[in-house]
């Protein structure tokens, strides 16, 4: 399909890291990586981005951090903040300074503190309200200094247990301004009761985590019945393999930040 190419578009990226092979893992075991095949799938996936209107920024590779690759997790950009988290997994936060760098021409910036833990792969942004996983790598301290930070932009901040999956958005993930791809079996929609829910076809339950780019939205191939059921909705969709980002526990929306360059 052919998207309606959103205007303003800002997509931070980082090349898939040599060591990736020595990822975090919380919810898979470990099985082989072929680098070159993460690396060719990675450039699709920018591509793609730039496709459908971004400017794509891509930062300095980390050889030496093996999810660098999945900088969705360093941080959680709003209209008038970008606040840079602090991943649960100590061995991500050497990540933060090169991602507040790129960060530092688009954003007044803030940061968290210990004790909180955040990765901003637990953050769904839905207009005015941000849904936070409460998980293995996001805790309370985390969500009420997130909270604290955004009070003056009026930004809600809605915790959510998910202790089923790594992050929130393994579980749900917005697909337009009012509709949600959603596994039930992995967070409570109760907590989403008005938006719009699609649900993943049951045999795909790795299928929640969609990549809205404007008026587009994209899946993992991995997934063909899910994206049929979203394709059924009307959406302008399209699909990318990332099997190999996949084993690192990697979804289409962690290996970039997606925001509006000047907020309207």
């Amino acid at each position: 399909m052919t998207g309606r190419r959103p205007s303003s578009l800002v997509a931070l990226t980082r090349p898939v890291s040599a060591s990736i092979a020595d990822c975090e893992l919380t919810h898979l075991d470990r099985s082989p990586i072929d680098l070159d095949l993460a690396r060719a799938q990675h450039t699709a996936y920018e591509d793609l981005l730039a496709a459908l209107g971004c400017e794509v920024h891509h930062l300095v590779a980390a050889d030496d951090l093996p999810d660098a690759v999945f900088v969705e997790d360093i941080a959680v950009v709003t209209p008038e903040l970008a606040v840079l988290t602090r991943p649960g997994a100590a061995s991500r936060r050497p990540e933060i300074p090169s991602v507040r760098e790129a960060l530092a021409p688009f954003r007044p910036l803030a940061d968290l503190t210990a004790p909180a833990t955040l990765d901003g792969g637990d953050v769904l942004q839905a207009g005015s309200r941000l849904f936070v996983g409460l998980s293995s790598r996001t805790n309370q301290a985390g969500i009420d200094q997130l909270a604290a930070l955004l009070a003056p932009q009026s930004i809600a901040v809605i915790p959510v247990h998910t202790p089923r999956c790594l992050h929130l958005k393994s579980a749900i993930s917005l697909v337009c301004t009012d509709t949600l791809l959603i596994n039930p079996d992995w967070v409570d929609p109760s907590a989403f009761a008005d938006f719009a829910l699609i649900e993943i076809h049951s045999s795909e339950p790795c299928a929640a985590n969609a990549l809205q780019v404007g008026t587009s939205v994209f899946v993992d191939a991995a997934h063909p019945l899910t994206a049929a059921r979203l394709a059924s909705h009307g959406l302008d969709l399209y699909t990318i393999s990332l099997s190999e980002l996949a084993k690192a526990e990697g979804g289409v929306t962690c290996s970039s930040l997606v925001f509006l360059q000047r907020p309207e």
